[in-house]
């Protein structure tokens, strides 16, 4: 068997922890610690975070989405399949090194995808963009941690607060979607999307998008 091969390490800004990207053959891994963060071979739940929120607003002409973490730009390549060629895709990613990883190794997996025309990618906290925006987006796809309890960077809880899912219900236009993508269930999640006043639905996805692998969690909360 090939074996893994550390190719580089990122700091995560805001945190002690360090990200290692591996790779075995043509089979890619982000890694912090012990857990698995991604791999470039299940892919199917973080594809459906963006199907699955970008069938909510099929009717709007001119889609505005914004996705919350890069990784290996599953989420990016789905919307990108499903979306009209008027949308526009904002991706935020906090760690410079994974923008770095998906221009150089990881190249062959994104293909053309960076550099498609309706996509823009912000080196930027997506809290900061969320907060910073009225009525801005239709839809809003967050992948930044492994759910809404942060285990890469304890920053990101604040994403998935009371005030949080106030800030996200603010930044989106009238009927738009908040998708969260998750390694699990976590009911208080879902009650505090219910008190935020989002209409919810809470969706397992398998992590290979067929029949198989680990069970994930996608929420699809949409504004009224």
């Amino acid at each position: 068997m090939i074996p893994w091969e550390k190719i580089d390490t990122a700091k995560i800004p805001g945190s002690d922890e360090e990200l290692r990207l591996m790779r075995r053959g043509k089979e890619f891994s982000i890694k912090l610690g012990t857990n698995e963060l991604m791999n470039n071979r299940l892919s199917g739940s973080e594809a459906a975070l963006a199907t699955l929120a970008a069938k909510q607003i099929e009717k709007v002409t001119r889609p505005v989405v914004l996705i919350g973490g890069l990784g290996m730009g599953f989420t990016l390549r789905a919307a990108l399949a499903v979306l009209g060629a008027k949308a526009k895709i904002v991706v935020s990613e906090l760690v410079p090194a994974v923008v770095a990883w998906a221009r150089g190794p990881m190249a062959e997996v994104f293909g053309d995808s960076l550099d498609d025309a309706r996509v823009s990618i912000r080196e930027i906290d997506v809290g900061q963009i969320i907060r910073a925006k009225s009525s801005a987006f239709d839809a809003i796809l967050l992948d930044v941690d492994n759910g809404p309890e942060g285990l890469t960077r304890k920053g990101n809880d604040a994403l998935y607060s009371a005030s949080g899912l106030t800030a996200a219900k603010a930044a989106l236009r009238p009927g738009g979607v908040l998708a969260v993508w998750s390694s699990g269930p976590n009911p208080a999640f879902t009650k505090r999307l219910g008190r935020a006043d989002f209409d919810v639905n809470e969706i397992n996805v398998r992590a290979t998008g067929k029949g198989g692998g680990a069970r994930h969690v996608i929420w699809i909360a949409k504004k009224p």
